[in-house]
């Protein structure tokens, strides 16, 4: 199998782990809601910032966001519609 670029994981558990409920709201909000920072993302969230920040931080470095950076704010953001889910038997 052609492996193309992406985020990859070593089994069903692993992407369980990563992408809990909570991640996925917040790559939900982060898509729809534009947030301009990660306070206001934790707010938008209903979620504890440091926790926010942390998710933020662990989904920037599977690849799942990017954070634009302006002279006031680090925003993060979401490049893409959907994610797919494959799994090779």
């Amino acid at each position: 199998m052609k492996r193309e670029n992406g985020t990859y994981f070593t089994s069903l558990e692993a992407f369980r782990k990563a992408l809990t409920p909570k991640r996925m709201a917040l790559l939900h909000i982060i898509k729809t809601e534009q947030p301009s920072s990660i306070n206001e993302l934790a707010r938008m969230a209903n979620r504890d910032v440091k926790n926010v920040a942390d998710d933020v931080k662990y989904l920037e470095q599977i690849a799942l966001i990017e954070k634009k950076v302006t002279k006031r704010s680090i925003a993060p953001v979401v490049a893409y519609e959907k994610l797919m889910l494959e799994i090779s038997v």
